[in-house]
């Protein structure tokens, strides 16, 4: 993820950078509040760590300039300390304050915080929207919370594909799965049963496409 870094003392600011380079995370900086806006916009942080008195604009106005145009976190960090100037930046949609001076470490941990929050607002979500779940006991299929109506020859077919997303799988090897009793079939039944996979599932998903055919080959199952 990368972190911009508004804040006109140089040496702290790289030392800050330093912290949270060292935990993984990219990292550009400004020292002049003049010249952050056009900084976030090129470089589309996934937080920004804003000082409050800074040449040219103060952290204040480049908070309500972000605000119009994104969501992003933003970590106001300043010397001062009155209530109002608090109470004024986090009405601005900022989403921590941080007084001087502060340890680089404590920084580094509100950081990981806020970012850890966020991500666990966006993965049920990511979740919800295309999400397969097999259960092999019960023989039972779900996607995207949809319970599909599956026989155990289609059941057995979606596992095998499923199994190995990516993987193209031949028709007589699908076979070879899915009739584990060695009889005799063809390759259009195979094709059936692909057929009828397909439209149960896109009757759950009609957004995305699951199972594709390979040219000449057979078919495999691609993750949404």
């Amino acid at each position: 993820m990368n972190i911009l870094i508004v804040e006109d003392e140089i040496k702290l600011a790289t030392l800050l950078a330093d912290y949270l380079s060292q935990d993984g995370y990219q990292v550009e900086m400004v020292h002049d509040g003049d010249q952050a806006l056009a900084v976030f916009t090129a470089t589309q942080p996934d937080l920004v760590l804003l000082d409050l008195m800074l040449p040219g604009k103060d952290g204040l106005t480049i908070c309500r300039e972000i605000r119009q145009q994104s969501d992003v976190p933003v970590v106001m960090v300043t010397a001062k300390v009155e209530e109002i100037d608090r109470l004024l930046g986090l009405e601005l949609g900022a989403d921590d304050y941080i007084c001087k001076p502060f340890s680089p470490r404590e920084v580094v941990a509100r950081v990981k915080a806020i970012l850890r929050r966020i991500e666990r607002f966006k993965q049920p979500q990511q979740a919800t929207e295309a999400e397969l779940k097999l259960d092999k006991q019960r023989i039972q299929a779900s996607l995207c919370g949809v319970l599909l109506d599956l026989t155990a020859i289609e059941f057995q077919l979606l596992c095998t594909l499923a199994d190995e997303p990516g993987r193209v799988f031949s028709r007589d090897q699908l076979m070879d799965h899915i009739y584990r009793d060695n009889r005799v079939v063809s390759d259009r039944t195979v094709d059936s049963h692909v057929k009828k996979l397909r439209k149960k599932m896109s009757e759950a998903a009609p957004q995305q496409e699951w199972i594709y055919s390979v040219y000449g080959v057979g078919y495999k199952y691609e993750d949404a």
